[in-house]
């Protein structure tokens, strides 16, 4: 019986020893991978209106796990041009199809991608960047529009509230105090 479990364990051995590979590096392989881009240019209809909003979004934590991946949900949606998310800023900014994507559609789409994501203070731009811009927000904007332009006015200095003078009634702009 010795003999036997003597056996057995030389021929294990044998079998461990014989099938192992000495090589102290993995194979590495190579594969070619196409990556299927939106062609944006191709998908874009050239007789469509065009719109461009900017609305802040609450709930975000982070660039890369909040912000991009809203971003991309975004940017999927049939008749979005643009979409991009500041995360710092806590802001979106989307060129849409008005005929294929609305502001609610927006508003769903960010909350779809989790409960914690709310949208604030959607209003339509002429130009990204421009909410603050007193030519921007002073002029065909709905009274909440122009509430949120007047609460942004809060916030800048005396030189940008000149430079706005001009272009803009509103009580921030021409050195008013507001009541």
């Amino acid at each position: 019986m010795n003999t036997l479990k003597t056996l057995s364990i030389v021929a294990i051995m044998a079998l461990v020893f014989t099938s192992c590979k000495n090589e102290s590096q993995p194979e590495v392989k190579t594969v070619d991978v196409e990556v299927a881009a939106k062609d944006v240019a191709s998908t874009l209809d050239p007789n469509a209106t065009y719109a461009k909003v900017e609305f802040g979004i609450e709930g975000m934590t982070c660039a890369m796990g909040c912000a991009k991946t809203i971003e991309k949900k975004m940017a999927k949606m049939d008749g979005v041009k643009s979409a991009k998310v500041d995360f710092d800023k806590r802001l979106a900014m989307v060129e849409y199809d008005e005929a294929k994507v609305t502001p609610k559609s927006l508003e769903e789409t960010v909350g779809k991608v989790a409960d914690t994501y709310k949208v604030k203070d959607m209003h339509k731009v002429d130009a990204f960047g421009a909410h603050g811009d007193k030519k921007a927000c002073c002029a065909n904007k709905t009274e909440a529009e122009k509430k949120a332009c007047k609460e942004s006015c809060a916030n800048k200095t005396d030189a940008e509230k000149k430079a706005c003078k001009e272009d803009c009634k509103e009580k921030c702009c021409s050195g008013e105090k507001k009541a």
